[in-house]
């Protein structure tokens, strides 16, 4: 992608959200160096996090980069050098930060509203993991950062690449998807099928696949995810098909392009995260993951980077005609 003349000027309010992004980091970095560092606070006794110290601090220290790259992203979308970096450079960073975030930001409220309609239900024995005050200081802290980095994003696009969104898509020339990019954008909605089905069937109550301490700990935080990965699912799906074959013509270019980046994100990275924390030791065949969750996952790895695919060759090609 192409940057446009549209000077940057850091303004009151980005200053302001930078300083929300990076103070939202905080609580969550804090807790991974202290866990680092082998303090046990916000953790249970009991807790698998205990099991092999090792491997959490090393599983942590990569946390605490990974968050702390949102640091640098704040601050790269808010200067001047960073209006001179590759396109690339600055979306793969920020596709990524928007898998992990956005999923959060939708998910810990629903399960916050849901949980005030079960709280009378008997609670299901459940393996001590993590304090509950644990989830509600680093998730609202996602949940700022997202707000924060995510509004600093679209600020700094419309400043650089507003001509990439602008009109609808039956103004669309065909060019800019193209018969690869589209058979591309088909393969990826025919792989989401496989997760989705398999979603579809644990939402409805089915334990195919599921280790036998994720059957017994089902309560509805697990409806709520169950639902979550469909709705990503969809969402990136039918976003990029519309975009790549053109759909209802008045619909907006942005909202589409927005929805489909989200969506594959989403889908691309949760997905890959949890294929990852499936090859994790574990001893316990009750906890062992099955080979269907991880071709569920794989399954939501390769749909969300397939259609992320899509859209960057989109984007270039927008980009390069404008």
């Amino acid at each position: 992608m192409t940057q446009t003349a549209a000077p940057l000027g850091l303004c009151p309010s980005r200053r302001a959200l930078r300083a929300l992004a990076v103070l939202a980091c905080l609580p969550y970095i804090s807790l991974k160096i202290a866990w680092v560092a082998g303090s046990e606070i916000g953790i249970p006794a009991g807790s698998r996090l205990l099991d092999d110290r090792a491997l959490m601090a090393a599983v942590n220290a990569v946390s605490v980069v990974m968050d702390a790259a949102v640091v640098v992203l704040a601050l790269l979308l808010t200067q001047a050098w960073g209006r001179r970096l590759p396109a690339w450079l600055l979306a793969f960073p920020m596709w990524v930060a928007t898998g992990l975030i956005a999923p959060i930001m939708v998910g810990f409220p629903a399960q916050t509203v849901v949980s005030l309609f079960t709280a009378a239900e008997p609670v299901r024995a459940r393996e001590p993991f993590l304090d509950s005050w644990v989830f509600t200081v680093v998730y609202g802290g996602f949940i700022l950062q997202g707000l924060a980095l995510g509004t600093l994003f679209v600020l700094y696009a419309r400043d650089r690449w507003r001509t990439v969104w602008r009109g609808t898509l039956g103004e669309l020339p065909a060019r800019l998807s193209g018969a690869g990019v589209r058979a591309a954008a088909a393969a990826a909605a025919l792989i989401a099928l496989v997760p989705a089905t398999v979603h579809v069937q644990w939402a409805a109550g089915s334990t195919t696949g599921l280790p036998a301490v994720r059957i017994a700990e089902r309560d509805g935080d697990f409806y709520v995810l169950e639902g979550l990965r469909l709705l990503f699912l969809a969402v990136a799906v039918v976003s990029v098909l519309a975009l790549m074959f053109r759909g209802h013509p008045s619909f907006r270019v942005r909202t589409v392009l927005g929805l489909g980046w989200i969506g594959s994100a989403g889908v691309g990275c949760w997905g890959g995260y949890l294929l990852l924390v499936t090859y994790m030791p574990e001893t316990d065949p009750a906890k062992q993951a099955s080979g269907l969750m991880q071709l569920t996952y794989a399954g939501e790895m390769i749909t969300g980077f397939l259609l992320a695919g899509c859209l960057a060759v989109f984007l270039r090609r927008r980009s390069a005609s404008a």
